[in-house]
């Protein structure tokens, strides 16, 4: 056993109070931050939120925007937690919804563009979603000599 593995070893014992526990190493959770959109209206909401998720096991510090509805909290709590956490307060609340509109290739289209939306923010949407339809030929050898420019009179549907 080397340096390392004695210390190791060593703050295992420590930090387990004495007990052998080999092989059952719990797995340390990450730290995050979780934003929220949560409809607050007075003070009172505000601080009902905040006591509520500062309550929360593994939150290091809860942040509230009330012009912008917007709670951010910091620690080791799981997102889903959080917001269940939120959701007993009564008030409404969602995973925050909206990015930095410079971050969206097409802000204006349909499902991006929130009227609700914060000065600067767009809604969150699938890069990947057309808002019109295209069809897609094969490229069939059929449709491409149909009409040829070098003869402009031979026309194969007349």
């Amino acid at each position: 056993m080397g340096v390392g593995g004695t210390l190791e070893y060593i703050s295992e014992l420590i930090g387990s109070g004495g007990s052998h526990s080999y092989g059952k190493r719990k797995k340390k959770k990450q730290f995050q931050t979780v934003e929220l959109k949560v409809r607050m209206d007075c003070d009172g909401c505000v601080l009902k939120v905040k006591n509520s998720l500062s309550s929360l096991k593994g939150v290091k510090s809860v942040e509230i925007n009330k012009k912008q509805q917007k709670v951010t909290v910091s620690g080791y709590a799981e997102p889903s937690k959080v917001l269940k956490k939120a959701k007993s307060t009564g008030k409404k609340a969602e995973i925050w919804p909206y990015i930095p509109y410079n971050l969206v290739a097409q802000p204006y289209i349909a499902q991006a563009y929130d009227k609700k939306a914060p000065p600067g923010y767009v809604r969150k949407v699938d890069p990947y979603v057309t808002t019109g339809t295209m069809t897609v030929y094969n490229d069939d050898p059929s449709y491409t000599s149909m009409f040829s420019d070098d003869n402009p009179n031979a026309c194969s549907i007349m």
